[in-house]
């Protein structure tokens, strides 16, 4: 049962920096539009979007993405003491 919640704990974690690289692929021209930067955006953004609804940007500042990984850090922290 403990290699369950190791493999989801390290899929919750690639996910989180999935959405770090995300989120990094914003400050450069034209990188969420190449290929890499679309198929990250097809497996990242359903998980973002119920926060962009509930969390309104500050300005051009959208702290929605830095609320979803707290989110799913918690998670993977309840998976880990779940499965230990």
């Amino acid at each position: 049962m403990s290699m369950i919640g190791d493999l989801l704990s390290f899929g919750m974690r690639i996910y989180s920096y999935l959405i770090i690289i995300y989120i990094l692929m914003s400050w450069f021209p034209n990188a969420r539009e190449s290929s890499f930067g679309q198929m990250i955006g097809s497996i990242v953004e359903p998980y973002l979007e119920p926060f962009r609804r509930m969390i309104p940007s500050l300005g051009m500042i959208d702290i929605s993405p830095i609320i979803a990984i707290v989110a799913l850090n918690f998670a993977t922290y309840g998976v880990e003491a779940l499965f230990s």
